[in-house]
């Protein structure tokens, strides 16, 4: 069985689990349930906590799971990042109180940074040559400058709501953007039949989730101009209809682009435009 590290808890969670049902698999019935047997699709699903699935998955039994870039990064492991999975997106920054004179990454030359993610943190600041120590936090990382223990912070920021809260300001270039990755063991063969079947479906739900069906019909005519505004991906599908002046147009096109998509072929000449969601997607 190939075995799936997935968080049981945090921003993660709730969208890693949707992918994993929408892409077929068996989830757990009852949140106090860690491990899942999935016979049906041969795969043994792990619940663990976010920040150790990386770890799990580099040092331990566990082929492949879902976590963030961040994270990966941060454990000091061998495991390798497979695919993007496009949720969970977020930004790594520098914070210091609204009043210090904090303005760039030289400014950090020999302070104290307070954060959860200190290899991530320690290995940018030496990458960029700045010297400081990174004071290591399990949570409440806004709170290190007030309480004394560090000069600055390095957190997610989101809204940047929790920061302003806590008299901080984001300084210096981004440490990096990061989102929701599915990595695998250095073990496991990046051609293991079983995980190429897990990618394909994973796949297949970004597809879904990032494309609608839309049909219409156009005059034949027009077919070449229409096909202009909805490519697709090989190409759309075609179809004579009953009146043999017009056809049938089935295509996929970005969820993100439909109405302006929409404008564009009722200008070409296109009617009884529909647009129906994907349930599902191989590609």
């Amino acid at each position: 069985m190939l075995r799936i590290a997935v968080p049981n808890k945090g921003m993660l969670s709730e969208p890693a689990w949707n992918m994993l049902q929408e892409a077929g698999y068996r989830l757990r019935s009852n949140p106090r349930q860690l491990v899942v047997q999935d016979p049906d699709n041969d795969i043994e699903l792990f619940y663990l906590r976010p920040l150790d699935i990386a770890v799990y998955v580099g040092r331990g039994t566990i082929d492949v799971g879902i976590t963030g870039h961040d994270l990966l990064l941060n454990s000091g492991t061998e495991a390798e990042m497979h695919m993007k999975l496009g949720f969970g997106a977020s930004t790594f920054r520098f914070a210091a109180p609204n009043d210090s004179d904090f303005q760039t990454l030289e400014d950090i030359q020999g302070k104290r940074v307070g954060t959860s993610f200190d290899k991530l943190v320690h290995d940018y600041l030496t990458e960029h040559g700045i010297e400081a120590e990174t004071i290591h936090l399990d949570g409440a990382v806004e709170s290190s400058v007030q309480l004394g223990v560090a000069d600055l912070i390095a957190d997610v920021v989101s809204t940047g709501t929790t920061l302003r809260n806590a008299g901080l300001r984001i300084f210096a270039d981004p440490i990096m953007h990061s989102e929701a990755v599915l990595i695998r063991s250095p073990r496991l063969d990046p051609k293991d039949e079983r995980l190429t079947v897990l990618s394909r479906r994973l796949q297949g739900v970004l597809t879904a989730q990032r494309y609608v069906l839309m049909d219409y019909d156009i005059p034949v005519s027009k077919v070449a101009a229409a096909v202009a505004v909805t490519p697709g991906f090989e190409s759309p599908t075609v179809s004579p209809l009953h009146d043999k002046q017009w056809n049938a147009v089935r295509v996929m096109v970005p969820k993100a682009k439909v109405n302006q998509l929409m404008d564009k072929l009722y200008e070409v000449g296109a009617r009884a435009i529909i647009v129906t969601a994907l349930q599902a997607s191989r590609m």
